[in-house]
């Protein structure tokens, strides 16, 4: 196996013309360069310099033969080494995220404008899919980065980094149901209404069940819908009572387009969080982008 080390001395040598100069510029001793040297001859069966009384000089069958070619070598790693540091230190290439088209929306679309304009040389790509897929194709490598709803269980391979948004569930209506919103029903009032929901697989469906069940209520989907664009819309034109968080729904309930259901028990709080492959290096600029959102790794 090739020691890099000892090249490394033995081109030292060479250019210093001596073993005390040699050491000054590797900073090791000057016994330790000199066994180098010795060791290196030994592996390759030649005598690599003369020892003269003006220092060292390359020998004609040996030294000189190999000189060049380490020299390029040698430069060679120095150039690798370079663009790892490059690599590292610099954001470039292209950074893969999953996240529902909601969380893209409300919680990354201002951050990949302000990342972008920092480092307007590194491509993101949305893959946009529910959070338990989103977590399924960070898995296979299919990205890098997956903003999820929380609660969430995720297995040994991916890590779960924090909760940086808040999300405050409640319960929604149009003007036609807008008595629901005066003052505050019991949570089992709503059994009488239609309701509107996300899929049953999404974490937001699957929070509101978890909750109706813990407090003994049980309340089907007259509709489900694919987003939460489509049920403000629905809740709005009067087709029932819609849930979700009211982070997402900040223009409607200002303008009175949508009217907030304050029931008895409060739908529980939930939160954004993300999650990364476990043991997988982050590149530098995925490194930069989270740290938008407090997360260092």
């Amino acid at each position: 196996m090739v020691n890099l080390e000892l090249y490394k001395v033995f081109y030292t040598v060479a250019k210093c013309g001596s073993l005390t100069k040699a050491a000054e510029e590797l900073y090791i001793s000057q016994p330790a360069v000199s066994q180098s040297i010795k060791q290196l001859e030994t592996q390759l069966g030649v005598s690599l310099f003369n020892r003269t009384h003006r220092g060292m000089e390359l020998s004609a069958q040996g030294g000189k033969v190999i000189f060049h070619k380490i020299e390029q070598a040698l430069e060679l790693f120095e150039e690798a080494q370079i663009m790892l540091s490059q690599i590292n230190s610099s954001a470039t290439g292209t950074i893969r995220i999953g996240a529902s088209d909601t969380i893209a929306q409300h919680v990354l679309a201002d951050k990949i404008v302000e990342f972008h304009e920092k480092y307007p040389a590194v491509k993101i790509e949305i893959l946009s899919e529910y959070s338990p897929k989103a977590s399924e194709e960070l898995k296979n490598g299919a990205i890098d980065v997956a903003f999820v709803n929380l609660p969430m269980k995720v297995d040994d391979s991916l890590v779960l980094h924090g909760s940086f948004k808040r999300l405050t569930d409640v319960f929604v209506v149009g003007e036609k149901y807008a008595e629901l919103a005066n003052g505050i029903v019991p949570v089992s009032t709503l059994k009488k209404y239609p309701l509107i929901t996300l899929d049953a697989d999404t974490v937001a469906t699957k929070s509101l069940n978890g909750f109706l069940s813990s407090v003994g209520m049980e309340m089907s989907a007259s509709i489900e819908v694919g987003s939460f664009e489509m049920m403000k819309r629905l809740v709005a034109q009067g087709m029932g009572v819609g849930v979700l968080p009211k982070e997402y729904a900040e223009k409607e309930i200002a303008d009175g387009t949508l009217k907030i259901v304050k029931t008895d028990p409060a739908l529980p709080v939930r939160s954004v969080g993300l999650a990364l492959p476990k043991n997988v290096t982050a590149s530098y600029a995925l490194r930069m982008f989270l740290e938008q959102f407090g997360v260092k790794i």
